[in-house]
C-alpha cells in the first residue's frame, strides 16, 4: 500500500490496516538498499502472534517508494575519501530525512507511539527517530547496526570488494548472482542458508524493485551522519542492541559501542550471526526482543 508521508510516496505493509483495537505498534525499518520484503515472514508473524500491529516500509529511493534520481548520482569514491579524511560528506539527503519519513508514516496511519526496530542502516534510522521524537518511541531496538562513531572497526576487505562491485549485467539473473555473492560474503557462518532458498528470495526481491542509484545515495547518507554518536547519550528510553559476533560487514564492536553510548541499553551478542536474518538468527533475536517490547510497555 502506498501512502503520502513527509511529502513523498512511501510503500508500506501494515498487518492490521485501520486497526482500532489498540494493538501496540512495531515499526520495522530495513537496511541499506533493502526492501520491506527482506523482513523474514517468521519474524513478522511472531510479532503479530505476540499481540502487535507490525508496520514495514520501503525506505525512500528503494523498492516501491519514491525515487530521488533528480538529486543526482554521488561520487562514492570522492565522498568516501572525504569521510576517511574527516571532511564533511555531501549527501543528497540524510538519515534524519529518512527518520522523518518513518515518523510521517506513523502520522499518516494515525499512530501516536511505536516500538521502533531497525537493522543495519535501519538501526541508524531508528536511532535518528528516537533522537528526533523520543516521546513517540515506546522502545528502540538496534540490530547489527552502529553509532557511526569514528574509529570503529570497518568491514572486512573481502566483503567490501563484493559490496563495491557491480552485477555483470542488468538482467535479473546477473543481479541475482551479484547479491547471492554478497549475502554469502556477509551471511551468518553459524546459520547457513540453503543456496536455492537464498537465490529465490533475492530474485523475487530484484523483480519487485532494483534501484542501485538509490543504494549509493543511501550509502552517502550514512557517511554524512557524523554527529549521531555524540547525540545518543541524550536518549532515555528502553533500548535493546542485538549484534552478531561474526558480523563481517558491521563488526560486533559497533554494537558494543552503540550500547555503551545509550544509557541503560542492553546488549545481546549472538554467536555465529553475521549480517543477515536466517531462521536461526530470527529465533535468537525474538528471544530478547518480545520481552523487551513487553517490558517497555509495562513501564511506559
Amino acid at each position: 500500500m502506498k501512502i503520502r508521508a513527509n511529502g513523498i510516496d512511501i510503500e508500506i505493509e501494515d498487518t492490521h490496516e485501520g486497526d482500532t483495537t489498540g494493538r501496540p505498534v512495531v515499526l520495522l525499518i530495513m537496511g541499506l538498499g533493502m526492501q520491506l520484503v527482506a523482513w523474514p515472514p517468521a519474524l513478522v508473524q511472531a510479532l503479530v502472534d505476540a499481540g502487535y500491529r507490525v508496520i514495514r516500509l520501503d525506505n525512500r529511493d528503494i523498492g516501491l517508494s519514491q525515487k530521488f534520481d533528480h538529486l543526482g548520482h554521488p561520487n562514492l569514491v570522492w565522498e568516501g575519501l572525504k569521510y576517511k579524511l574527516g571532511l564533511a560528506v555531501k549527501a543528497p539527503y540524510g538519515l534524519h530525512d529518512m527518520a522523518a519519513d518513518a515518523l510521517a508514516v506513523l502520522d499518516a496511519l494515525g499512530v501516536q507511539k511505536a516500538h521502533v526496530v531497525g537493522v543495519s542502516m535501519g538501526g541508524m534510522i531508528a536511532q535518528r527517530v528516537a533522537l528526533a521524537a523520543p516521546g513517540r518511541v515506546l522502545s528502540l531496538t538496534s540490530v547489527m547496526s552502529s553509532s557511526g562513531a569514528r574509529g570503529l572497526p570497518q568491514a572486512e576487505p573481502r566483503v567490501m570488494r563484493v559490496l563495491m562491485s557491480r552485477p555483470d549485467g542488468k538482467d535479473i539473473s546477473s543481479v541475482t548472482d551479484h547479491y547471492v555473492r554478497l549475502f554469502k560474503a556477509i551471511g551468518s557462518p553459524g546459520f547457513p542458508v540453503d543456496d536455492a532458498e537464498l537465490r529465490e528470495r533475492i530474485m523475487s526481491a530484484a523483480r519487485r524493485g532494483f534501484h542501485p542509484a538509490g543504494t549509493v545515495r543511501q550509502m552517502v547518507a550514512i557517511a554524512a551522519d557524523s554527529r549521531r554518536a555524540a547525540e545518543l547519550g541524550g536518549l532515555c528510553l528502553p533500548t535493546l542492541v542485538v549484534h552478531g559476533k561474526a558480523d563481517p560487514l558491521v563488526p560486533f564492536a559497533c554494537g558494543e559501542d552503540t550500547a555503551r553510548r545509550i544509557p541503560g541499553a542492553r546488549l545481546i551478542g549472538i554467536e555465529g550471526m553475521g549480517h543477515d536474518l536466517p531462521k536461526g538468527v530470527v529465533e535468537r533475536l525474538l528471544e530478547p526482543l518480545i520481552p523487551h517490547l513487553k517490558a517497555a510497555e509495562a513501564t511506559s
